[in-house]
């Protein structure tokens, strides 16, 4: 309470009365049930009579500017005549009936059962004397099949969740605590969702868990997977989940690192939030996201001495198809790949779309004709292989597809690196009403994610990250990808 008073925090606290009918009641101490009181101090006084060495006063105002507590340290109570004059002044001690009082800490802890303080940002506070609270801000969302995964309960897809990385860089000032350890605020709020109620939103049940990272990975910006939060206890976490605008909670550790995962108690609840941390000393908080990039090698076409059954099949076929032309057009593609492909009973896949196939002619026409030649064909032949082993590998029910959850992984394993945003995106445009990707739309997604990759790093020339297109260019690039 001391430390709150001292950054400017408002508080107030109240007496819960299990009966509506006894709210606004008063007590035999002149105290009111159900009523909203304000704390406006907190101090410690020396009574000169008394053996105790100190005794922690708290004053307190009924804002209805009278009925006041008439306990010990009440306006006109004896306790007031052990003080010296000094020790009054300082406490602004008057006996006047205006709503404001003081009484002992103790007496306030068995009196009030519930005390709620409102901490303020660094903006609404003038006063350079106060000490003002560190506060970082992060806006987040939760999107259905990408990053809304639910709380631990669920932990095939809560480390899906949006992860914050809390630095406490420094330990508090309280010289009466020999501990090491840094306070800390945590308040989750949700968006938007008292607008949204009148189509029938309300609000979710929310709330955050706190893991420590290990040495070895501080400093690493890399979203923490599944493994880690298996394997890992929380190191605090908000008291229970609760469907609160708001759900806030005070924690003190050790300075280092951490990270905070928001989520909703059931997955697949799509909203927006914002996360606040307010600390007494500095700390750093951010959202975890990868660095975008791409790594992918290209697969060193086959030999002929290394062909295949499979590879020797798809020669067959495609000398059959492309004829004299020794050239493919999308359609021949279509007819080429499902051929093929349809006979891998599963991926449950009733093919490529003419879309798909022409997006892969897209992605290996070196020469512009809008065909593929052998060569051009061989190597994306090369390349579905190798993405149909990571699909594999992810269609663990063997059911087909793959969970919208899992293209995370998916995607990394596949030698590209995504920030949460575009996840999200990926998931809005390939997954079916089911959260599910099927094997054409992962396919599609590859094609389109080295297309696009590969189209930036050529215009981008001094790989500086940033590229400058004029209509025609941008046109051209996204009009054929």
């Amino acid at each position: 309470m001391k430390k709150a008073l001292e950054r400017g925090s408002l508080m107030g606290c109240s007496i819960d009365s299990l009966v509506p009918a006894r709210f606004e009641t008063r007590t035999v101490t002149g105290l009111v049930k159900g009523h909203a009181y304000s704390v406006t101090a907190v101090e410690e006084c020396k009574p000169s009579q008394l053996k105790e060495s100190k005794v922690r006063l708290v004053r307190l105002r009924n804002p209805w500017g009278q009925v006041e507590w008439n306990g010990p340290w009440s306006d006109n109570s004896k306790e007031w005549t052990t003080l010296s004059k000094t020790e009054k002044e300082k406490l602004q001690h008057q006996s006047a009936e205006d709503g404001e009082f003081w009484m002992s800490f103790e007496d306030f802890k068995k009196n009030y059962t519930k005390i709620e303080i409102c901490n303020l940002t660094p903006d609404a506070l003038e006063d350079d004397k106060i000490h003002k609270w560190t506060v970082s801000v992060n806006e987040g969302r939760w999107v259905r099949g990408c990053s809304a995964g639910g709380c631990r309960n669920y932990p095939d897809t809560f480390w899906t969740n949006p992860q914050y990385r809390l630095r406490l860089l420094e330990e508090d000032d309280d010289p009466e605590d020999n501990e090491v350890g840094c306070t800390f605020v945590v308040a989750l709020m949700q968006k938007n969702r008292r607008k949204e109620r009148k189509m029938g939103a309300n609000l979710f049940t929310i709330g955050f868990a706190i893991y420590e990272v290990p040495k070895e990975m501080h400093g690493n910006k890399q979203h923490m997977q599944k493994d880690f939060f298996l394997l890992t206890s929380s190191k605090a976490r908000c008291k229970s989940y609760i469907n609160l605008r708001e759900v806030t909670q005070r924690f003190r550790l050790s300075p280092g690192e951490y990270v905070i995962v928001p989520s909703t108690y059931e997955p697949h609840q799509e909203g927006e939030f914002i996360l606040r941390v307010f600390s007494e000393k500095k700390n750093t908080s951010e959202e975890i996201e990868n660095r975008i990039e791409a790594d992918h090698p290209v697969p060193a076409p086959a030999s002929a001495g290394e062909e295949s059954e499979e590879d020797q099949q798809f020669r067959t076929i495609f000398q059959e198809i492309a004829g004299d032309e020794r050239e493919i057009s999308a359609s021949e593609l279509k007819n080429v790949l499902n051929r093929v492909i349809t006979r891998h009973k599963d991926l449950n896949t009733e093919g490529f779309s003419l879309e798909s196939c022409r997006s892969m002619i897209a992605l290996m026409d070196m020469d512009g004709t809008g065909r593929l030649n052998l060569q051009e064909f061989r190597h994306l032949w090369n390349k579905i292989k190798q993405w149909q082993g990571i699909f594999k590998h992810y269609n663990a029910d063997q059911f087909g597809s793959i969970n919208s959850y899992e293209m995370r992984n998916a995607v990394n394993d596949a030698g590209f690196r995504l920030n949460n945003q575009l996840y999200d995106i990926i998931t809005m445009r390939y997954a079916n009403e089911n959260m599910n990707i099927d094997f054409d739309s992962f396919i599609s997604c590859r094609v389109r994610l080295e297309a696009m990759f590969r189209a930036f790093q050529a215009f981008d020339q001094d790989g500086d990250g940033t590229i400058r297109l004029s209509v025609l260019e941008w046109l051209q690039l996204t009009m054929y990808a």
